[in-house]
């Protein structure tokens, strides 16, 4: 199985200094080029994603442990995720937001962000389990909301 060699900075700066600036442009009630989540929704979900990164959110595996390692393969590659991939773990109705308003959102956004990089600064060998890649350590993690990040990105047009 292919592994990440050695941490792209890019991904890594891009992520802790660029991604909530762009964050910031997204409008609340914007709807993305394709998908079903309005712009404070993605930023809600993105706040999951990074919970599950951290370790603080736990889901199940939904991934079948022999297509793991094509799934892993892809996650690992610098192909993008598809417009509309389908989320097995989210409803077709999108959630309820749970914040005020989309600054409050990218404002939690920021601190689930700042606690991801703390608990692998925290520990160094931590790995935490994605439902759809199995275990990822700091650098897949890394790799994979980069990956996450530009997806949505791209649905609201932030980004080419």
């Amino acid at each position: 199985m292919k592994v990440l060699q050695k941490m792209n900075t890019e991904k890594l700066d891009f992520l802790r200094n660029k991604f909530i600036p762009l964050m910031q442009q997204v409008q609340p009630d914007a709807k993305g080029k394709w998908g079903v989540l309005n712009g404070q929704q993605m930023a809600e979900h993105f706040i999951d994603a990074l919970r599950n990164a951290s370790g603080k959110l736990i889901l199940p595996q939904v991934t079948p442990d022999a297509q793991l390692p094509q799934f892993r393969e892809f996650m690992l590659s610098e192909k993008p995720f598809k417009e509309n991939t389908k989320n097995p773990l989210m409803s077709e109705e999108p959630a309820a937001v749970r914040f005020a308003s989309i600054n409050e959102a990218i404002e939690k956004l920021q601190k689930e962000l700042d606690y991801f990089f703390e608990a692998f600064e925290n520990d160094a060998a931590l790995t935490t389990g994605n439902a759809f890649f199995g275990q990822l350590n700091f650098e897949e993690n890394v790799h994979l909301l980069h990956k996450h990040a530009m997806h949505h990105l791209k649905q609201f047009g932030i980004v080419d």
